[in-house]
């Protein structure tokens, strides 16, 4: 049974991106299943540190990103997921290529969601391994809606 409680397409998801830090850094939704929710990220000058690998923060940016969306995804209407807190393992250096981010939930409760992200690099190695938890929130009324 799927987690998902809205709708969504891939290029829906995409569009959220649009004039985003997800867009500047070449995030995309590429694939979802009934339980989790995949993007890929190019490891190139935009994603660099000053040493030329991914930068830890990139890898951060793609498991957040991911997990937010997957979250918000999973919530009924009038609700809405805010990111809480994250830490990120960085478990593999990575020059050039496209990191492949998977974001599965562990948790999804009323009030709050926690989700894992596992990144992995274009020969399926763990690169960095993420956990992200979001607390559930709910759209206040208008007061012309009361």
């Amino acid at each position: 049974m799927a987690i998902w409680k809205k709708n969504f397409t891939l290029e829906s998801l995409n569009q959220t991106s649009v004039n985003t830090l997800v867009e500047h850094l070449g995030i995309e939704y590429d694939s979802f299943d009934d339980s989790s929710l995949t993007a890929i990220m190019p490891v190139d000058a935009r994603t660099h540190q000053p040493l030329g690998m991914l930068h830890g923060g990139a890898s951060v940016v793609l498991a957040e990103t991911l997990g937010s969306i997957a979250a918000n995804m999973c919530v009924d209407e009038g609700k809405y997921c805010v990111g809480l807190d994250i830490n990120a393992n960085h478990l593999r250096a990575m020059r050039s290529g496209v990191v492949r981010g998977k974001a599965t939930p562990i948790h999804i409760g009323a009030t709050t969601q926690v989700w894992q992200i596992e990144i992995a690099d274009e020969r399926d190695r763990l690169v960095c391994t993420s956990r992200l938890t979001m607390a559930v929130m709910t759209h206040k009324k208008k007061a012309s809606e009361a």
